[in-house]
Protein backbone atom coordinates (compact mmCIF):
# COMPACT_ATOMS: atom_id res chain seq x y z
CA UNK A 1 0.00 0.00 0.00
CA UNK A 2 1.05 3.27 -1.00
CA UNK A 3 1.55 6.64 1.18
CA UNK A 4 -0.12 9.28 0.56
CA UNK A 5 -1.48 12.45 1.87
CA UNK A 6 -3.52 15.19 0.63
CA UNK A 7 -3.21 19.06 0.90
CA UNK A 8 -4.65 22.07 0.36
CA UNK A 9 -2.79 25.00 -0.99
CA UNK A 10 -2.70 27.83 -3.33
CA UNK A 11 -0.35 27.01 -6.74
CA UNK A 12 1.75 30.02 -5.71
CA UNK A 13 2.69 27.80 -2.11
CA UNK A 14 3.15 24.91 -4.18
CA UNK A 15 5.48 26.43 -6.46
CA UNK A 16 7.38 27.98 -3.02
CA UNK A 17 7.79 24.19 -2.25
CA UNK A 18 11.37 23.64 -3.93
CA UNK A 19 11.24 20.16 -2.54
CA UNK A 20 8.50 18.62 -3.82
CA UNK A 21 8.35 16.92 -7.32
CA UNK A 22 5.32 18.04 -9.33
CA UNK A 23 4.74 15.27 -11.43
CA UNK A 24 0.96 16.41 -12.67
CA UNK A 25 -1.23 19.08 -12.12
CA UNK A 26 -4.37 20.35 -13.49
CA UNK A 27 -6.65 23.27 -12.85
CA UNK A 28 -8.03 21.92 -9.90
CA UNK A 29 -5.32 19.16 -8.69
CA UNK A 30 -1.66 18.49 -8.36
CA UNK A 31 0.00 15.63 -7.56
CA UNK A 32 3.65 15.53 -6.52
CA UNK A 33 6.50 13.34 -4.32
CA UNK A 34 8.18 14.54 -1.66
CA UNK A 35 10.94 11.82 -1.52
CA UNK A 36 8.78 8.29 -1.69
CA UNK A 37 5.72 10.08 -0.41
CA UNK A 38 2.82 11.32 -2.67
CA UNK A 39 0.92 13.85 -2.01
CA UNK A 40 -2.33 14.90 -3.79
CA UNK A 41 -2.66 18.61 -3.87
CA UNK A 42 -6.27 20.38 -4.07
CA UNK A 43 -5.68 23.69 -5.17
CA UNK A 44 -7.52 26.44 -3.56
CA UNK A 45 -8.14 28.57 -7.13
CA UNK A 46 -11.06 26.01 -7.06
CA UNK A 47 -13.64 28.09 -4.57
CA UNK A 48 -14.45 24.32 -3.14
CA UNK A 49 -11.36 23.62 -1.60
CA UNK A 50 -10.88 27.31 -0.73
CA UNK A 51 -14.17 26.89 1.44
CA UNK A 52 -12.70 23.66 3.10
CA UNK A 53 -9.83 25.42 3.88
CA UNK A 54 -11.28 28.63 5.15
CA UNK A 55 -14.04 27.24 7.10
CA UNK A 56 -13.65 23.69 7.86
CA UNK A 57 -10.49 23.45 9.18
CA UNK A 58 -8.77 23.23 12.38
CA UNK A 59 -5.07 23.88 13.74
CA UNK A 60 -3.09 20.83 15.73
CA UNK A 61 0.27 20.89 16.62
CA UNK A 62 2.24 18.12 15.01
CA UNK A 63 5.84 17.59 16.24
CA UNK A 64 5.94 20.71 17.63
CA UNK A 65 4.94 22.71 14.76
CA UNK A 66 0.78 24.38 13.92
CA UNK A 67 -0.49 22.31 11.22
CA UNK A 68 -4.20 23.10 9.52
CA UNK A 69 -6.29 20.00 9.34
CA UNK A 70 -9.61 19.71 8.10
CA UNK A 71 -12.35 19.31 11.07
CA UNK A 72 -14.69 16.25 10.43
CA UNK A 73 -17.73 18.15 8.82
CA UNK A 74 -14.40 19.67 6.13
CA UNK A 75 -13.41 15.56 5.58
CA UNK A 76 -16.94 14.66 5.23
CA UNK A 77 -17.57 17.65 2.78
CA UNK A 78 -14.39 16.56 0.86
CA UNK A 79 -15.69 12.88 0.83
CA UNK A 80 -18.60 13.28 -0.39
CA UNK A 81 -17.63 16.14 -3.38
CA UNK A 82 -15.16 13.56 -4.65
CA UNK A 83 -17.68 10.83 -4.82
CA UNK A 84 -19.62 11.60 -8.28
CA UNK A 85 -16.33 12.04 -10.23
CA UNK A 86 -14.96 8.53 -8.46
CA UNK A 87 -18.30 6.74 -9.55
CA UNK A 88 -18.02 8.67 -13.20
CA UNK A 89 -14.30 6.53 -13.40
CA UNK A 90 -15.05 3.72 -12.36
CA UNK A 91 -12.88 3.47 -9.67
CA UNK A 92 -14.86 0.85 -7.04
CA UNK A 93 -11.78 0.65 -5.10
CA UNK A 94 -11.80 3.91 -4.20
CA UNK A 95 -15.35 4.41 -4.02
CA UNK A 96 -15.50 2.34 -1.48
CA UNK A 97 -12.94 3.00 0.30
CA UNK A 98 -14.63 6.72 0.39
CA UNK A 99 -17.79 4.98 1.13
CA UNK A 100 -16.54 3.42 4.11
CA UNK A 101 -14.82 6.51 5.34
CA UNK A 102 -18.12 8.50 5.06
CA UNK A 103 -20.17 5.51 7.33
CA UNK A 104 -17.55 5.40 9.95
CA UNK A 105 -17.04 9.07 10.13
CA UNK A 106 -21.33 9.42 10.00
CA UNK A 107 -21.64 6.64 12.76
CA UNK A 108 -18.91 8.44 15.05
CA UNK A 109 -19.88 11.77 15.13
CA UNK A 110 -23.11 12.16 13.89
CA UNK A 111 -22.59 15.27 11.93
CA UNK A 112 -25.72 17.28 10.75
CA UNK A 113 -25.49 16.49 7.44
CA UNK A 114 -28.42 18.51 5.95
CA UNK A 115 -26.11 21.49 6.61
CA UNK A 116 -23.60 19.73 4.70
CA UNK A 117 -25.47 19.21 1.87
CA UNK A 118 -26.81 22.69 1.67
CA UNK A 119 -22.73 23.26 1.15
CA UNK A 120 -22.41 20.80 -1.55
CA UNK A 121 -25.26 22.06 -3.46
CA UNK A 122 -23.44 25.00 -4.16
CA UNK A 123 -20.85 22.93 -5.68
CA UNK A 124 -22.77 19.85 -7.36
CA UNK A 125 -25.11 19.16 -9.89
CA UNK A 126 -28.85 18.37 -9.05
CA UNK A 127 -27.79 14.96 -10.53
CA UNK A 128 -25.16 14.64 -8.33
CA UNK A 129 -26.45 15.89 -5.35
CA UNK A 130 -29.44 13.22 -5.58
CA UNK A 131 -27.12 10.31 -5.61
CA UNK A 132 -25.29 11.43 -2.71
CA UNK A 133 -28.45 11.40 -1.09
CA UNK A 134 -29.39 8.25 -1.93
CA UNK A 135 -25.53 6.79 -1.35
CA UNK A 136 -26.01 8.67 2.28
CA UNK A 137 -29.42 7.19 3.41
CA UNK A 138 -27.75 3.74 1.95
CA UNK A 139 -25.18 4.05 4.50
CA UNK A 140 -27.55 5.13 7.42
CA UNK A 141 -29.30 2.33 7.18
CA UNK A 142 -26.05 0.23 7.24
CA UNK A 143 -25.06 2.07 10.71
CA UNK A 144 -29.11 1.46 12.01
CA UNK A 145 -28.60 -2.27 10.90
CA UNK A 146 -25.26 -2.33 13.30
CA UNK A 147 -26.35 -0.55 16.22
CA UNK A 148 -29.70 -2.44 15.88
CA UNK A 149 -27.38 -5.90 15.79
CA UNK A 150 -27.30 -8.02 12.60
CA UNK A 151 -30.07 -10.50 12.41
CA UNK A 152 -32.01 -9.56 15.16
CA UNK A 153 -35.78 -8.27 14.73
CA UNK A 154 -36.66 -5.16 16.44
Amino acid sequence: MELSVDLIISVSALHQLPEITVLSQDANFARGLFETLQIDFLLTRNPFFALIQRQYATVHAFHERDMPCATVAGLLLLKLYALPSLYRQGNFARVGLYENDIATLIQAYQPDLETLFAVLAQHLSATDMTALRDIVSEIQQRIARFQHGFGEHA
